[in-house]
């Protein structure tokens, strides 16, 4: 277990390569795989990681700077195997600001991926339906997002070595990528959904007004993650894809409270389905690069 450092201190992009450069050589120490993707696998999707073979596992708190996860459904570890013969980098659960954590932590595990060679990052989550055709256990493939968090990444001095000040986010969710996960579906023949992601702070679910006002503004899924990793993947050139697993229904459209425990039981039904999208998507990657 490495020393703690408090959460919610800031992190600046400049201050990140520091930061990156302890983090990889704690891995290093472990393993020396490059991988080609990297995976974040959210809320009730983590059975993924059993399929990680040869994998070396690092639990959150053994990394500089990072703490234990706290999140109902996530493991907290990083892994590192192959995944369909692909060399993968995986995050078994992830940070979020409303643990108390800064932008600059929440970001930090896309920009090891990138550090430690990959040059594709697959982000999933679980989500609300704000599109009431979207029900439970439906797969939403991300074709764009709204970042309704008020934080972003990049805030503070800029470190050019990772990218741009300024970062493009048109296709911010690779057309190319996203192609290549319909294929994959289809060829699971699973069905896969598309829409837009909207991103809030949580940990409170949303009102019934405000999810109205997400449909108005364009959203189809909501959750708490995910849109500040896409800024920071694509700051650090990664190329971004993603899936949302719809685990319920939008605040006001059943007369029903809303609970973690949906999510997780949503995520145990349909994460198995994704999971095999993910894998034949990586494993068309793997085909991709011989």
């Amino acid at each position: 277990m490495t020393e703690a450092i408090d959460p919610g201190l800031p992190i600046r992009p400049a201050d990140q390569p520091a930061r990156l450069d302890a983090l990889e050589a704690a891995v290093r120490d472990r393993t020396n795989l490059r991988p080609v993707v990297g995976l974040v696998l959210g809320s009730g999707l983590g059975g993924l990681a059993a399929d990680v073979e040869d994998a070396v596992a690092i639990p959150f708190d053994d990394l500089p700077g990072w703490p234990a996860a706290t999140a109902p459904g996530h493991a907290g570890r990083l892994l590192l195997g192959r995944l369909a013969g692909v060399p993968v980098v995986a995050l078994q659960g992830r940070f979020h600001v409303y643990e108390g954590n800064d932008p600059g932590l929440v970001v930090q595990p896309v920009l090891l991926f990138r550090r430690l060679g990959a040059g594709i990052v697959v982000l999933t989550n679980a989500a609300g339906g704000v599109n009431p055709d979207y029900r439970p256990g439906t797969l939403m493939l991300i074709d764009d997002h709204l970042n309704l968090t008020g934080r972003t990444p990049l805030l503070g001095g800029n470190a050019d070595a990772i990218g741009p000040r300024f970062q493009d986010l048109v296709d911010a969710w690779s057309p190319r990528l996203r192609e290549r996960l319909r294929s994959a579906a289809d060829g699971e023949g699973v069905t896969l959904e598309e829409g837009v992601y909207a991103g809030l702070l949580g940990p409170q679910f949303e009102t019934p007004a405000e999810v109205r006002m997400l449909r108005a503004l364009g959203a189809d899924a909501v959750g708490m993650s995910t849109v500040l990793e896409c800024i920071a993947a694509r700051w650090a050139g990664l190329e971004v894809c993603g899936v949302s697993l719809i685990t319920n229904a939008g605040a006001g459209y059943t007369g029903q409270p809303l609970t973690h425990e949906e999510v997780l039981a949503s995520g145990a039904e349909a994460g198995p389905r994704l999971a095999r999208v993910i894998r034949r998507f990586v494993s068309g990657l793997g085909e991709a690069a011989t």
